[in-house]
């Protein structure tokens, strides 16, 4: 393990992050978010932002996220983070979803190809 992510143990970081969130005024997404606190797709911003600012010392519930999705209808997903190790789970939990990990900045454009290719949106 490369770390004690999403453990109580990165409770010091979840306050430095709260500082820097709460000077920020997050847009509702346009697309559905969901949360891998629990799986919900949420619609605020706001909530988005205090749920990603949570989960950095809390478990990672990604098999209700993909039971999300899946009722969803989901036909691609984007990992923000730099592992990968997700979208390799979607790989095999989810068929036919085209998934794409963002690991680098020279993945943007794939993934707003991929974005606009699924939602209708322009890049």
């Amino acid at each position: 393990m490369a770390g004690a992510f999403h453990t109580r143990h990165m409770a010091p970081a979840v306050d430095v992050l709260a500082d820097a969130a709460a000077k920020l005024s997050p847009a509702d997404p346009k697309v559905p978010y969901v949360s891998n606190k629990d799986g919900r797709t949420v619609a605020s911003g706001t909530e988005v932002l205090e749920r990603l600012v949570g989960q950095v010392a809390n478990p990672v519930r990604w098999d209700l996220c993909m039971e999300t999705f899946r009722e969803l209808g989901a036909t691609a997903l984007v990992e923000v983070c730099p592992g990968g190790t997700l979208t390799g789970l979607a790989k095999r939990a989810l068929p036919g979803v085209k998934t794409l990990a963002l690991k680098t900045p020279d993945d943007l454009d794939a993934a707003r190809a991929l974005l606009a290719e699924h939602t209708g949106a322009g890049a």
